[in-house]
């Protein structure tokens, strides 16, 4: 599955693959691979990545088109 969002909400937040990466504490080619599909992501960095753009596990995944939550 290709993560287009992943990519869209990085570039939102004028961040870097290699920020993104280093948050999640990877190599920023592990971080690649999860924006292009080519490796699937686990669920603990889904889940971190939702809490830092304040946004649903299920708006990253194309499931929801409602982008903010409310916490």
């Amino acid at each position: 599955m290709y993560f287009q969002r992943l990519r869209d909400l990085r570039e939102d937040k004028d961040m870097n693959q290699t920020q993104i990466a280093e948050l999640l504490n990877i190599r920023q080619t592990v971080y690649s691979r999860y924006e292009r599909g080519f490796q699937s992501i686990p669920v603990e960095h889904l889940i971190a990545l939702a809490d830092f753009y304040n946004v649903s596990t299920d708006y990253i995944l194309g499931r929801t088109n409602i982008k903010e939550i409310n916490k």
